[in-house]
């Protein structure tokens, strides 16, 4: 798996990469946040297994930043909030979403996301289907 280093150069996986750092984030929020984040982590490296992961907006509010994943732009970033997980697709709003997935972030016309709250499950397939989409949806035309 590729992964883009803090000065966002695409490398392997190490020490000071991205993926690394997302490993990190899961450790540091634990519970079922972080379970659910890993857990949707691994259903869109099964989905792309040529993913790029990325760590954007780090700043002292929030040091670790924000998991981006990314192939020809971005497909979707996942952030932990007290009581759920945001699934945020910037492009969502143009994707097919036949299994109605997106259930937030419905009032624009760009972005549609995915909130996940403990104990919720995700339709596993119907998601890598939709990671997938997402992915297309970024190929220059």
């Amino acid at each position: 798996m590729k992964t883009k280093s803090i000065d966002g150069k695409t490398e392997q996986r190490g020490a000071d990469t991205a993926s690394a750092l997302i490993d990190a984030h899961i450790a540091q929020v634990g519970g079922w946040r972080g379970e659910m984040l890993a857990g949707v982590r691994e259903l869109i490296r099964q989905a792309l297994p040529d993913v790029v992961e990325e760590v954007k907006w780090r700043k002292p509010s929030n040091p670790a930043g924000v998991p981006v994943w990314a192939r020809d732009g971005i497909i979707c970033t996942g952030e932990t909030y007290k009581d759920k997980i945001k699934l945020t697709f910037p492009k969502g709003a143009q994707l097919a979403d036949p299994q109605g997935l997106f259930n937030a972030s419905m009032e624009g016309n760009a972005r549609r996301a995915i909130d996940l709250y403990q104990d919720e499950k995700l339709d596993a397939t119907a998601f890598k289907d939709l990671i997938r989409t997402a992915a297309a949806s970024n190929k220059p035309r």
